[in-house]
């Protein structure tokens, strides 16, 4: 990159502005004067495009999507308002479902992942977005209030990663449940909030369980996580991981994945887990499983891949020697006690430390998509006030639109297979009781 490139890149990804006061303080404008949002420059947008029109390349199920069903316009009436992190690669989804038909509005699930560009160029394209890198945390119920509590805009569909735009809304919105059509979540920590509601009994609306979807946990959660965790450790610390000592907390499939890609540099790797299946895997794959307290003090990195809260506390801190590297690859800081971390001579590097690869997420966004044209049109009854998984035929249907990118040609069954097996020639090839994978956290309700 020439100097006036660097310097160009850099201004824009720069964390830190002249201007330090905060966005919600700002009259927002846009092109076509004041606006329904809240971002950090709108004069970003441009460049925030480009990097949208880069992830569309690598997203081929969404832009499938928008050729096969854009005409039918299946989210034709669908007011749809998210939180997720909001990336290039999000933008993407969230445009498609603009050109289903959808009206959005959307907030970060993140205080630090957002792309402030690529919030900038959804503003322009028509988006309402309260968002941008660095909220505090006041900051951030504030956009996702903003967000939601509109009198002139009320969602029926919420895509949530995490469950904060789900619980505010059980909390101060709650009448808006009365024109919410469904609920679709894609995080381990916003599914166990909906399953205790839905024990509870206080499940308003039928939920669609995006994470523990097959292509969900096979693609996003393993092969993303394999690449991001690599990614983000060398941006922050340029550390070496051959001979280092890494404890990984939870063998789940982002805890696989970390595992693999670590091992794979020559580190090594002890894994820790609650859960016996899970432990057992761990040993046949090659790692040992320890208590993280029983080699704490000679450990270089933690890395946890738990989704639960309280995994690394303030003794396991005191006990860490100097420069541990500890880091999270969660839904948020809830695994580490980062209350206390700054008089710990740690670095904390959290996933959004790296870049989210394209390819990965367009399986996972396309899900979501998915999920929520079936939520929205299901005809009434089908579903129940619960927490259901997304039909496996539609999981099939988004695993089919990224193999032409691999130039991958299936096998089709003859009649004669079809009737043998007992199933339909075009799906769905595996019953609802099959297990892709050999436990999921939804096995343990």
């Amino acid at each position: 990159m020439s100097q006036s490139s660097t310097d160009s890149f850099a201004s824009v990804h720069s964390d830190t502005s002249d201007d330090e006061s905060s966005p919600r303080d700002k009259l927002q404008k846009s092109t076509k004067g004041p606006s329904d949002f809240c971002i950090k420059n709108i004069s970003q947008a441009d460049f925030g495009r480009k990097e949208i029109e880069m992830a569309e390349q690598e997203m081929p199920a969404l832009m499938n999507l928008r050729k096969r069903a854009g005409g039918e316009k299946p989210l034709a009436g669908a007011k749809v308002v998210g939180c997720t992190h909001i990336t290039a690669q999000t933008a993407v989804l969230i445009e498609t479902l603009a050109a289903l038909g959808a009206q959005c509005r959307w907030a970060a699930c993140n205080i630090f992942s957002t792309q402030n560009a690529v919030a900038a160029a959804l503003v322009k394209a028509g988006i309402s977005v309260f968002a941008w890198r660095g909220e505090s945390e006041d900051e951030f119920w504030w956009c996702i209030d903003h967000c939601v509590g509109t009198e002139t805009w009320q969602p029926n569909m919420v895509l949530d990663d995490g469950g904060d735009l789900t619980d505010w809304i059980y909390k101060k919105y709650p009448e808006l449940f009365k024109n919410l059509k469904g609920v679709v979540e894609e995080s381990i920590t916003g599914i166990y909030r909906l399953y205790q509601l839905s024990k509870a009994g206080r499940l308003s609306v039928p939920a669609m369980n995006v994470n523990d979807s097959v292509t969900k946990q096979k693609f996003d959660n393993l092969y993303f996580c394999k690449e991001s965790v690599l990614e983000g450790l060398k941006r922050t610390t340029d550390i070496m991981f051959g001979g280092k000592q890494v404890v990984v907390c939870g063998y789940g499939e982002v805890g696989k994945g970390c595992c693999a890609a670590l091992k794979a540099l020559g580190a090594i790797v002890y894994v820790t887990e609650v859960d016996p299946i899970c432990a057992l895997q761990a040993c046949m794959d090659g790692f040992r499983v320890i208590k993280l307290s029983e080699i704490v003090r000679h450990i270089d990195m933690v890395i946890t891949c738990t989704g639960i809260k309280n995994v690394v506390m303030r003794e396991h801190l005191d006990k860490m020697k100097n420069g541990c590297i500890v880091c999270n690859m969660g839904h948020s800081s809830s695994e580490i006690d980062l209350v206390k971390t700054h008089v710990v001579c740690a670095c904390i590097a959290a996933l959004t430390c790296s870049t989210v690869p394209s390819f990965v997420l367009s399986i996972t966004a396309a899900t979501q998509a998915m999920a929520l044209i079936e939520l929205y049109n299901a005809p009434e009854g089908r579903y129940n006030k619960d927490v259901y998984l997304l039909p496996k035929k539609m999981d099939e249907y988004v695993a089919s639109l990224h193999l032409p990118i691999f130039d991958a040609h299936l096998t089709e069954l003859s009649d004669d297979q079809a009737k043998y097996m007992g199933i339909s020639k075009h799906g769905p090839f595996k019953p609802n009781y099959y297990r892709h994978k050999l436990l999921s956290h939804i096995d343990k309700h």
